[in-house]
């Protein structure tokens, strides 16, 4: 019965992370108008599927941390009302904030409710320092990174280019229409066309100009180039994101005897991808529109940023927030252009706030009832 509960609880904690976490990664696309929602999230759901599968092999590291072990004391974590009530109020929290189109940390829940049922289970003994030397730093200080390093590179890469277009000649460029552009309709129609279509000038560096404005280098589309760049980085970001979460979920089911690690994972990543397939709007929303208005090279830079760190801090086993660095990304472009809501970076960083005491506080509850 109990492991049966358990089950049920994991899966109801991975569909809320797939329903609040899985567009993130794809944000920037949908708000920069490159995919609209459809394609950005079969983007997302298919390249989070993929890091998913990679944590098998590349995050065995995580899936050890976020069995408790160190947080909770050993007896406690072999105790299946200890998981049970980590699995449901982390849950809880987290699909209650996707309700309301909050991006917030599975992560946060997760050590949320861990430390909320070890409170209620040893009371004063409650050892808090792993809690803060193995989970809070990581966390606190990734959003911190994410925000300065997304800033830095938009900027420098802004200089970069308003440098090369200072450095540049300057001509004036006339275009108007060829005969090819009005085939099919005769002579005298081509030169009625002609007198009525408008003559294009542009003031620009010669390159450019001798371009004529097909944004050609040796052959590529560069308009094309960088828009494949931007959705190959929002799906490094969201591989990364199935990489970091997939054996954070898992390491709960190590109390099931039936089910081994890998079909654990394989598990959590089915479920994952159900959530974000069919409850994933509100949050893709705030993500997208509410946070700040987002170009093509902006979300270029702010995916970079936040597929480099999660991929970095899942090799070196530390549980930072795919969410606080996503968003820690995002912020930082927005400030830097001077276009970030402040009032949604506030309500957000504000439900990040309220995400530990009320996971401690539901599965503190739960935990309550499933032990007597």
């Amino acid at each position: 019965m109990l492991i049966g509960l358990l089950f049920v609880s994991v899966c109801f904690l991975a569909f809320a992370n797939g329903a609040n976490d899985n567009f993130k990664g794809v944000a920037s696309l949908f708000g920069s108008g490159i995919l609209n929602y459809r394609l950005a999230l079969a983007w997302a759901t298919a390249t989070t599927l993929a890091g998913s599968v990679a944590a098998l092999f590349l995050a065995q590291t995580l899936l050890i941390k976020f069995s408790g072990k160190g947080l909770a004391p050993d007896e406690l974590i072999h105790t299946l009302p200890f998981m049970i009530a980590v699995a449901s109020g982390a849950g809880l929290t987290v699909i209650l904030a996707t309700r309301f189109g909050f991006p917030i940390s599975t992560t946060h829940s997760l050590l949320g409710a861990m430390a909320g049922s070890t409170l209620v289970a040893t009371g004063p003994s409650f050892n808090l320092a792993p809690l803060l030397d193995n989970f809070v730093l990581p966390l606190l200080l990734s959003p911190i990174a994410a925000i300065f390093l997304a800033g830095l590179l938009y900027w420098l890469g802004r200089r970069y280019l308003t440098a090369q277009a200072a450095a540049d000649a300057f001509c004036v460029c006339v275009d108007t229409a060829g005969d090819a552009d009005f085939a099919g309709i005769g002579p005298q129609g081509i030169a009625a066309a002609k007198s009525m279509s408008a003559t294009s000038i542009n003031l620009d560096s010669a390159k450019v100009c001798g371009q004529q404005q097909h944004k050609v280098l040796f052959g590529f589309n560069l308009s094309r180039l960088a828009d494949s760049l931007h959705v190959c980085s929002a799906g490094a970001v969201c591989f990364a994101r199935g990489l970091n979460d997939t054996p954070k979920i898992a390491a709960l089911l190590l109390m099931v005897p039936t089910m081994s690690q890998q079909n654990g994972m394989l598990t959590v990543a089915l479920v994952m991808m159900t959530g974000g397939l069919l409850n994933a709007q509100r949050v893709a929303e705030t993500m997208s529109h509410k946070i700040t208005r987002i170009s093509h090279g902006q979300g270029l830079a702010a995916n970079l940023v936040t597929a480099g760190l999660v991929i970095f801090a899942s090799k070196l086993g530390m549980p930072v927030s795919t969410t606080h660095v996503s968003v820690g990304s995002l912020f930082g472009i927005g400030w830097v252009n001077h276009n970030a809501n402040k009032n949604v970076i506030a309500s957000i960083a504000l439900s990040w706030l309220l995400t530990l005491p009320c996971a401690a506080a539901c599965a503190a509850g739960i935990y309550y009832f499933a032990a007597n």
